[in-house]
């Protein structure tokens, strides 16, 4: 049997200050919300910077979400570690209990 590829819809988005047409398999809000939220950091840096042109606001914003994404994937990364070394101390702790008994 051949799977369906994912049904994929049309959305229109306004991102710095342009209409673009997108085809995504994702939720039609869920694509919404990632647009308004690029349009959001495009339009902080372009108050913050005092830039005019759109593409190199554009490409700020990508860099701070970028630095942002990393960020969190080294703590996600650290928090997994933590994880598997507390997770091997408490096994090691209730084996040992349990020898004791």
């Amino acid at each position: 049997m051949v799977s369906e590829a994912p049904k994929k819809s049309t959305v229109t988005v306004r991102i710095a200050g342009e209409e673009h047409v997108l085809r995504s398999s994702a939720d039609p809000e869920y694509t919404r919300a990632c647009a308004a939220f690029l349009d959001q950091r495009i339009r902080e840096i372009r108050e913050m910077s005092g830039l005019v042109e759109g593409h190199r606001a554009v490409i700020l914003a990508a860099l701070a979400m970028t630095d942002r994404y990393f960020e969190t994937r080294e703590e996600l990364d650290r928090l997994r570690k933590e994880v598997a070394s507390r997770s091997t101390n408490l096994a090691r702790r209730i084996e040992e209990e349990l020898g004791d008994s």
